[in-house]
């Protein structure tokens, strides 16, 4: 007989000064907000807006598909992700805060 079991892991937020603890492969914003933190930014959930943009420092996680507008393949490389796309597998240490909205540039100041 196999037992499984729910195991959970450490996140910190460094620039936050927050922590929590994420049950193993759950959603890394799903965890905080089941915490009850508010160290990460929420958005739409779904990874199409950005808002949730981290980059991990260290620790083990896997992400589901992430829009590129907001990730690039390099960022991801330097440790960026989206919280809503990322599943946590072992204690994480992250920064928040790196979602940054593109300036719109209208024709007439381009003139």
């Amino acid at each position: 007989m196999i037992t499984v079991t729910n195991r959970e892991h450490q996140i910190q937020v460094t620039n936050r000064d927050e922590s929590f603890t994420c049950d193993n492969d759950s959603l890394l914003l799903q965890g905080m907000e089941k915490a009850g933190k508010q160290a990460i930014r929420v958005g739409c959930r779904k990874g199409g807006c950005g808002m949730c943009k981290v980059k991990v420092l260290s620790g083990h996680y896997q992400t589901l598909k992430m829009s590129r507008a907001h990730v690039s393949e390099q960022e991801e490389q330097q440790g960026f992700v989206l919280a809503c796309r990322t599943q946590v597998q072992g204690d994480l240490v992250v920064e928040s805060d790196h979602f940054a909205l593109t300036p719109v540039v209208s024709p007439l100041e381009e003139a």
